[in-house]
């Protein structure tokens, strides 16, 4: 047996290999899948929110917008006002006794990280709308532009540029964060790794390894977000094609041109 801490991880890593990765995956399995779902849910919430109500819309429809977006200011303040291991216990144990729908495992860790995911991208995407400039709304509607296609070829675009940070602060919590799931058995990392250390009682040691591989995934998907975010920014320079007075001119527009 090692007689020194780092030999003991070296020991650990080496015999459960097979573990952490199994661990490993089924983290990124739940994290990224939930963060997507999460997304698809806060992107709806958002526009549903932002809908705007006219003056001569009929009082039905009035009274079932504002019924609408009162249910999902509750959803919001729910689930962001809840921890997620709270959460995760109420939705695996309630929905078979409420609904009789049973869950395996790994479907409801997905559920739960994708409805708590949303709530928080609901006003993270708001917020991104809110962001844009009104006036580039109102040149939509002035043109006869719908709500609809304001927000799908205006707005949203502009919006999901600008909270690109946020939305990839979000994906890092939910690998993080994917630890809890372990109340309701999921066989994520934290779950693996007790299950390793439990066989030496070598727990620092094996928690040392997963502080490690948790640094890893965080640090990687921080590097290729923000690469990403450089991609969606478009080249430095760029070439408007024609006007109104002529047609085939071509205007090059360069950064250094801003700086000068």
């Amino acid at each position: 047996m090692p007689d020194s801490f780092f030999g003991w991880v070296a020991h650990i890593f080496k015999e459960y290999f097979p573990l952490f990765m199994r661990g490993t995956w089924t983290t990124l399995e739940v994290a990224i899948t939930g963060t997507v779902f999460g997304f698809i849910i806060g992107l709806a919430v958002a526009v549903i929110r932002t809908i705007p109500l006219a003056k001569n819309d009929s009082l039905a429809k009035k009274i079932f917008l504002k019924t609408v977006k009162a249910l999902l200011v509750a959803y919001i303040e729910v689930f962001r006002g809840t921890p997620m291991i709270v959460q995760a216990m109420v939705i695996f144990y309630g929905i078979p006794q409420v609904f009789g729908v049973h869950l395996n495992v790994i479907g409801a860790a997905i559920l739960i990280i994708s409805i708590n995911t949303g709530a928080y991208m609901a006003e993270i995407i708001r917020g991104g709308i809110v962001s844009v400039d009104p006036g580039q709304t109102e040149g939509a509607y002035s043109i006869g532009m719908t709500h609809s296609q304001t927000m799908m070829s205006v707005v949203l675009p502009q919006a999901v540029r600008n909270i690109m940070p946020s939305i990839g602060n979000e994906f890092v919590i939910n690998i993080k964060d994917s630890s809890v799931l372990n109340v309701i058995s999921v066989t994520e990392l934290f779950f693996m790794t007790k299950s390793a250390a439990g066989t030496y009682l070598k727990y620092f040691e094996s928690f040392f390894i997963t502080a490690i591989i948790y640094f890893i995934l965080t640090f990687t998907v921080t590097r290729i977000l923000r690469f990403v975010e450089k991609k969606m920014d478009g080249k430095d320079g760029y070439t408007i094609f024609g006007s109104q007075s002529a047609p085939n001119a071509e205007i090059q527009v360069k950064e250094e041109a801003y700086r000068e």
